[in-house]
């Protein structure tokens, strides 16, 4: 049963899995660093500066009150001193007359005073300038002044228009006059207006700083923005194969550094490729021009074997042992350097498709048939399901023949007696076909080389029914002419899937596969048999 739970796998072959992640650019990504930053540095400071300027000027404003306060004191003592001896009335006109005259400019912003006699029995009644003051006189100020010695008391008031205040009061005692209690009123109202003038004044100046550190922010950015624009610029030239292309250096700072190590860089990869290039060229060349060296001499080879086999029932057993070998290995060798000349012709670009229309379905069901003996020969059988509805697609049936069918000798030949389960499927987008031995396996590490040339997952391993080991290099030449995805997955021990998807649509992708690669070890559901039954395992 095919599970659905599938991951990513090695690279599908055939088309670029490159993705591409939304960024911001460089300039905007500072510049929003910066706002973001200075904003919160800006209310900092702005913060405490409101903090330390309200604190002074309270500070300031309360040791003046403590001074006007002392100073009234020390008048009304005099005053009250000058009136003993007189009538009450005359001293009750004179400590009025003096009340009145704190409200001047000497005593401040003084808002109301009062003054009140401590004895009961005093001839003098309460003197204020107005009731105000009075609505802040109550029985705790007055214990609070009975036991203050003298001292001034204090308390921060809110006035009747919602402005701040002090109020301040002090224990005055004269023999002969008595004692009294000297009330005083202050507004701060004008510490309050400075606050209010200062504090859109911070925000103004804090405003004017941020854009202006936005703004220098900015220019750096776009300073440091240009040589590494030239860099990615540079770098995607020469990704797209512009070797010759160099960054213009200016000047001798580290970016000048940066743009000359590019260049160096740049021109040690050049060697490399140039060097890599002729040596890969060497290469091709020599494989092409050995596998048709060898076309002619072994065209004459598999003439004298074709003779010798036509005859090798002439033969003792043992000559006719040797002619069955070498016949065998001779077309062994022609198949392997028929795999060398079609790798050549990739190489050279000289693979073309002859397209038309076929069903795939039909391609994987006559490669089945064809290769139903050698099943037999490997102790093996095919459980195929195909798809109900033909898969027409645009193919080169030679091409696609060959896929399929280095696909199944390659399962053929690691599935070790087991089965070699073939599926077909399509969809809207694409169309699919699975081949799952359930033998030795893969590692996902495997997984990543399988494609290559050459490459054998184990070196020890001996070939029964392969060749050079450039099948699958083959298949996955033949898919990416096709536009298809050839991959590969397996667990060691369990067996190896290999899929190929065929797009049907340009903006198909290896997703839309109808297919899960990631499959569990079963055969497939309602599966016919080619061949004997086999179990797994």
């Amino acid at each position: 049963m095919v599970s659905d739970i599938e991951q990513e796998s090695s690279a599908p072959l055939g088309r670029s899995g490159r993705r591409h992640y939304p960024h911001w650019p460089l300039s905007v990504r500072v510049a929003v660093i910066t706002l973001v930053l200075s904003t919160i540095a800006i209310t900092a400071v702005g913060g405490y500066l409101s903090t330390v300027i309200a604190d002074g000027l309270y500070d300031q404003r309360r040791d003046l009150v403590f001074e006007q306060t002392e100073l009234a004191r020390s008048s009304l003592t005099r005053e009250l001193r000058s009136s003993v001896g007189s009538s009450p009335g005359e001293r009750q006109d004179s400590v009025a007359q003096f009340i009145q005259s704190l409200r001047t400019e000497e005593h401040g912003p003084l808002s109301s005073a009062a003054l009140l006699p401590v004895d009961e029995e005093s001839t003098m009644s309460t003197i204020s300038t107005d009731r105000a003051v009075m609505d802040y006189v109550d029985p705790e100020l007055r214990g609070q002044l009975s036991g203050s010695t003298g001292s001034i008391v204090h308390r921060n008031v809110k006035l009747k228009d919602g402005t701040p205040g002090m109020l301040t009061a002090v224990r005055i005692s004269v023999p002969g006059s008595g004692s009294f209690d000297l009330v005083m009123l202050y507004s701060f109202a004008e510490e309050q207006n400075t606050l209010s003038f200062m504090r859109p004044v911070l925000l103004t100046g804090g405003a004017v700083i941020m854009l202006l550190l936005l703004g220098i922010t900015i220019i750096i950015a776009r300073m440091l923005k240009t040589p590494l624009g030239r860099v990615a610029n540079a770098a995607e030239r020469i990704a797209d194969g512009d070797l010759d292309y160099r960054i213009d250096v200016r000047g001798g700072d580290e970016l000048a550094t940066v743009g000359t190590s590019f260049n160096r860089m740049a021109e040690s990869l050049q060697e490399k490729i140039t060097d890599l290039t002729e040596l890969s060229h060497v290469q091709h060349r020599f494989v092409s021009d050995v596998s048709h060296e060898l076309r002619t001499p072994l065209t004459t080879i598999k003439m004298a074997a074709s003779v010798l086999d036509a005859e090798k029932d002439s033969f003792s057993p043992t000559i006719r042992r040797t002619t069955q070998l070498l016949t065998d290995q001779v077309n062994r060798f022609d198949h392997m350097l028929a795999d060398l000349l079609e790798i050549s012709r990739h190489d050279a670009g000289a693979a073309i498709l002859d397209e038309r229309e076929e069903n795939l379905s039909d391609v994987a069901r006559s490669t089945v048939e064809l290769l139903k003996p050698i099943a037999d020969e490997a102790d093996s059988a095919f459980c195929v399901k195909w798809h109900k509805e033909p898969i027409l697609l645009q193919m080169d049936f030679r091409r696609m023949e060959r896929i399929v069918r280095n696909l199944l000798v390659n399962a053929l030949e690691h599935a070790e007696g087991g089965p070699v389960a073939v599926e077909t499927a399509s969809n809207e987008k694409c169309a699919a076909i699975i081949v799952q031995d359930f033998g030795v396996g893969i590692s996902e590490e495997s997984a990543r080389h399988v494609f290559s040339r050459f490459w054998r997952a184990d070196p020890a391993r001996s070939r029964t029914l392969g060749g050079a080991g450039l099948g699958l290099s083959i298949a996955a030449e033949d898919a990416h002419l096709h536009g298809a995805w050839l991959e590969a997955w397996g667990q060691e021990g369990r067996g190896a899937v290999f899929r190929l998807t065929l797009p049907k649509t340009p903006d198909a992708s290896v997703d839309d596969s109808p297919l899960a690669l990631r499959r569990s070890w079963e055969l497939p559901d309602d599966g016919e048999w080619v061949g004997t039954p086999r179990e797994i395992g």
